[in-house]
């Protein structure tokens, strides 16, 4: 049973970091995930006290209900979004909530880029249902009840979502370290307009993704292979990077580059390797999707 004000609060902000992250794999936009993150406070701070037994669970339950609300209009507003569309970055420091290596690469894998893009095919039942299940690994009975489904239900929704997630998740090499190197190389061969350096960090098959939501330059379009892509990057280094400050940062579980004009956030790259090779680019320069780096 609830209390007093003081332990409302404490009991809320010991969650408020598993809440969060919950609404941000389901929605992909971190402001969208606090504004989420805050309703479920306001309902929280207003719920009959006597009938709350398990504070997590009510917490998780509204949260993941609130998120699938918010979600179904995003997807909504999404049909009519100009070019290619990526989650906005997150700065991701698990902390003491991955105390060993192979829990950090799951909440890493869970918050990737590529996996996010992936959850977008999903529905939003099963996409609650993977992120409760996959990345916090909530039982399937306290998965029903926050969804009001049987548990027969959710365990087919959890086998129907793992089965499309690994159908379309890209298979990639997750090394930090080697990712960071490559990094530094591709960003290396970008900034010079080397069209033969670039090449020879491309994989055959390259993809580059850019969003930009039409507010800044980007390709509209997915490029793809090595010879485009690499045209493209060499063309546009050519006037991008006068005056420009790159930063390296982890986003989403990655290293990532974060690129500064007049120090405030311009663009965001992050590359996916497979074989030492760059699989995959991704540019975020849609300005409302970088604000919330301007301290990063």
């Amino acid at each position: 049973m609830l209390t007093d004000t003081d332990t409302l609060t404490e009991l809320f902000e010991e969650h408020r970091p598993m809440l969060l992250g919950v609404a941000y794999r389901m929605l992909g936009r971190t402001a969208d995930a606090e504004d989420v993150v805050q309703e479920a406070w306001l309902r929280w701070t207003a719920a009959d006290r006597a009938a709350v037994r398990e504070p997590r669970a009510f917490l998780v339950r509204i949260t993941t209900r609130l998120a699938i609300d918010r979600l179904r209009q995003a997807q909504a507003r999404r049909e009519s979004y100009v070019g290619p569309w990526l989650p906005e970055p997150l700065v991701t420091d698990f902390g003491p909530a991955a105390p060993d290596s192979a829990e950090r690469a799951l909440l890493a894998d869970s918050v990737s880029l590529a996996v996010l893009v992936v959850l977008e095919s999903l529905s939003p039942l099963e996409r609650a249902v993977f992120v409760l299940r996959e990345a916090f690994g909530f039982p399937y009975g306290e998965i029903a009840t926050a969804l009001d489904r049987s548990e027969a239900a959710v365990r087919q929704l959890a086998g129907r979502a793992r089965r499309h997630v690994d159908e379309g998740r890209p298979r990639y090499d997750v090394d930090p370290a080697e990712r960071r190197d490559l990094t530094e190389r591709f960003l290396s061969a970008a900034a010079g307009g080397d069209l033969g350096e670039l090449l020879a960090l491309l994989a055959p098959d390259v993809r580059l993704v850019g969003d930009s939501g039409g507010k800044s330059k980007a390709p509209l379009r997915i490029i793809e292979t090595a010879d485009k892509v690499g045209r493209f990057l060499s063309a546009v280094a050519r006037d991008a990077w006068a005056g420009y400050e790159a930063r390296f940062l982890e986003l989403n579980g990655a290293p990532a580059v974060l690129v500064l004009a007049d120090g405030k956030p311009d663009t965001v790259f992050q590359i996916e390797m497979r074989d030492g090779l760059v699989q995959c680019v991704h540019i975020i320069r849609n300005p409302d999707k970088l604000r919330g780096l301007a301290d990063a």
